[in-house]
């Protein structure tokens, strides 16, 4: 069995998190912003079966995350040039903002790396569930997403299996998808920089 290598592109996590912030009026709490990214995650592995920012997701306190993002929201990573500093503002207590409101006119013509299918989840995402309050949102995770765990005060790996064990396939569907994202994963890690 392959270990699982990350297909994290920090670009796409920008600017997923941008066109929130964008729809948002400019700010969001850091709580639910990382809901938002990761239902749009899964809906994307959902409807497509391909991630869309490759962040390994976990299981924390307050529901499910894309970690490496967390990291990048909680200022734990440097940025690559282009990457999340030139999106996202630094974190303010509990809040998140658009570096500069003015970089996106429509998040079509200025979120370029984002594919048309990756607008459309985002765009249902945010129809669904941007009028949510933080908490309740949380508590929506918590309660409908059955790969989440509680992990006591710590961190746990959601894997795509169980993702995809979530959404009620079988298990020979299960272990294809599977199989596939750890391949496209395992050539992802085998292209040079």
């Amino acid at each position: 069995m392959r270990t699982a290598r990350s297909t994290f592109d920090e670009r796409k996590a920008a600017e997923a998190a941008a066109f929130f912030l964008y729809r948002a009026g400019g700010r969001l709490s850091v709580l639910k912003l990382v809901k938002l990214l990761y239902l749009a995650e899964r809906l994307s592995l959902e409807r497509y079966g391909d991630a869309l920012t490759g962040d390994c997701l976990v299981s924390m306190p307050h529901g499910p995350v894309l970690s490496t993002t967390l990291n990048h929201i909680d200022g734990l990573v440097m940025s690559a040039p282009g990457g999340w500093d030139s999106w996202i503002s630094t974190r303010e207590n509990h809040d998140v903002a658009l570096a500069d409101p003015g970089m996106i006119r429509t998040p079509e013509q200025d979120l370029r790396h984002l594919s048309e299918s990756d607008l459309e989840v985002l765009d249902e995402v945010w129809k669904r569930f941007g009028h949510m309050e933080k908490w309740s949102l949380r508590d929506y995770t918590h309660e409908h997403l059955p790969e989440w765990r509680n992990p006591e005060g710590s961190c746990l790996p959601i894997s795509y299996r169980d993702v995809f064990e979530a959404f009620g396939l079988s298990s020979d569907v299960v272990d294809a998808m599977v199989e596939r994202l750890e391949a496209q994963r395992f050539i992802t890690s085998e292209l040079p920089v």
